[in-house]
């Protein structure tokens, strides 16, 4: 039998204390880390922080929104390699500030969706959203006969594919290709892309929204000539 406050047990405290104060050091920097990469949904900008700020993303230039950004890591200017952006429906202006949603008020907070969500990210010579829509999409439609609402074209995915929860909405004036989950549990999302330069833009928004698509399909070309200029 070893006394309290014998060698032995000295040596383990000793042991100990170090173990302690890495693992204070490591709970601190993952919590530092959540919260920079925390979406911060519009939150307010101090007002010392510029309006726009210069973004370079795949060596492409746009003046981006500050407060537009959706995380705080990213909200700085020069070289990024993805920039992550919401704006209201359909003034396009920057969000407000929001409530972070947790587990206690998720059920609180849950709302219709107001807003279009842009991700732009360097696209490293990937397939281009065109060739994708006219060369990859076609492979997985289903053969059977489209329907066309107010010039706006809807083709299903066959079920067996890796598109297969999602219908392909396409018009020619304004120009919309659009790729939708349907309505489930959730509302259906809508995603289209478009590239520029060395970035890729992805917008979504809701599915129930094409009952106005020439609205959103002009709305994505302004939020797209805002930060970078329009399209030739």
């Amino acid at each position: 039998m070893f006394s309290a406050t014998s060698p032995r047990n000295g040596r383990a405290r000793s042991h100990l204390l170090p173990i302690a104060i890495g693992s204070a050091f490591a709970i601190a920097a993952l919590a530092l880390v959540a919260y920079l990469l925390w979406p911060t949904w519009g939150t307010v900008v101090g007002a010392s922080a510029p309006e726009k700020l210069p973004v370079s993303i795949g060596n492409t230039l746009f003046n981006v929104p500050t407060a537009a950004i959706r995380m705080k890591i990213q909200r700085h200017s020069g070289p990024q390699e993805r920039i992550d952006l919401d704006f209201l429906y359909p003034s396009l202006e920057t969000p407000g500030a929001l409530k972070h949603v947790t587990a206690e008020n998720v059920d609180a907070t849950m709302q219709p969706i107001d807003r279009i969500f842009l991700s732009i990210a360097a696209h490293h010579d990937a397939l281009a959203p065109e060739t994708r829509v006219a060369t990859i999409y076609p492979r997985y439609l289903d053969p059977a006969p489209g329907t066309v609402d107010d010039g706006l074209a809807m083709r299903k995915f066959r079920a067996e594919t890796p598109y297969g929860s999602e219908d392909l909405f396409s018009a020619t004036s304004p120009p919309l290709s659009a790729r939708c989950t349907r309505d489930a549990a959730t509302p259906g999302m809508c995603l289209t892309e478009r590239r520029i330069g060395g970035a890729d833009l992805t917008f979504r928004f809701p599915r129930s929204w094409l009952g106005n698509w020439r609205e959103v399909a002009d709305a994505m070309e302004k939020l797209t000539a805002q930060m970078f200029g329009k399209r030739s």
